[in-house]
């Protein structure tokens, strides 16, 4: 990702469609955690999902990402939670996870999973977690066959691997999971507190880089994303899959 990128996504209260709510759903759909759960949030970006886990379940979390700023964020956001004794903060790869096996009980990843794949990450995660460990991620989903020409369009160039609902239930169980739920997001989820956020980066950034040709590409492409959920939000949207390790 370029330093444009990373500009824009600065200070964005999340870095992906995603909200409390929606975090607290998944976590109630796993009926048998222990009383102490060990968490493993991979991708974890600026971590609004790693607190409000942590403010709902008494046990320990550890949150990974690569982009450093993301990861200063959350600590200061864990330390001014009181939360420094349970979350601990670490610059990792979901490429190369150094946890022993059966070290989890739960593997948590919202909008993240796509950076290695969704069935490939639930292979990568699986061995980590325990006898009976759940894995929770958000994943972007075709929610309708045959979408429309331009939405289809746009999305075989950003993420080609984006599956329909039932294509991803099959990858899940290929990893060797039992689906507990699923749910789509709400649309507020990509409003709230990541499109509204952006569109605002997008106008002032725009104003910055007038006259740089790259940075006004990717925030055109960024400015045509939002404009296409807006019109086509019925055809895809990201799905909260929660499953246990079979």
């Amino acid at each position: 990702m370029n330093e444009y990128f990373f500009e824009l996504h600065t200070d964005l209260p999340r870095e992906g469609p995603g909200d409390a709510a929606s975090t607290l759903k998944a976590l109630r759909l796993m009926e048998h955690l222990p009383a102490h759960p060990h968490i493993l949030d991979v991708g974890c970006g600026p971590g609004m999902q790693t607190t409000e886990l942590a403010n709902h379940m008494d046990g320990s979390i550890i949150a990974v990402d690569t982009h450093q700023p993301f990861l200063d964020r959350l600590q200061e956001r864990v330390n001014r939670a009181g939360l420094a004794d349970r979350v601990k903060v670490r610059n990792e790869s979901m490429f190369d996870l150094k946890f022993e096996r059966d070290s989890f009980d739960v593997i948590w990843s919202e909008g993240a999973i796509y950076i290695i794949g969704f069935e490939k990450g639930l292979r990568e995660f699986k061995p980590l977690l325990k006898q009976g460990g759940y894995a929770a991620v958000t994943e972007i989903t075709w929610l309708k066959p045959d979408p429309p020409a331009e939405i289809k369009i746009f999305w075989d160039k950003n993420y080609p691997a984006m599956n329909t609902l039932e294509e991803n239930l099959a990858a899940l169980a290929n990893a060797g999971y039992r689906e507990i739920g699923h749910f789509v997001l709400p649309d507020s989820c990509w409003w709230d507190d990541y499109y509204h956020p952006l569109e605002k980066r997008i106008e002032m950034l725009s104003k910055k880089y007038a006259d740089n040709a790259e940075a006004l590409d990717m925030l055109n492409e960024e400015r045509r994303e939002i404009e296409l959920f807006s019109k086509y939000s019925d055809q895809y949207g990201y799905v909260f899959y929660v499953m246990q390790v079979q």
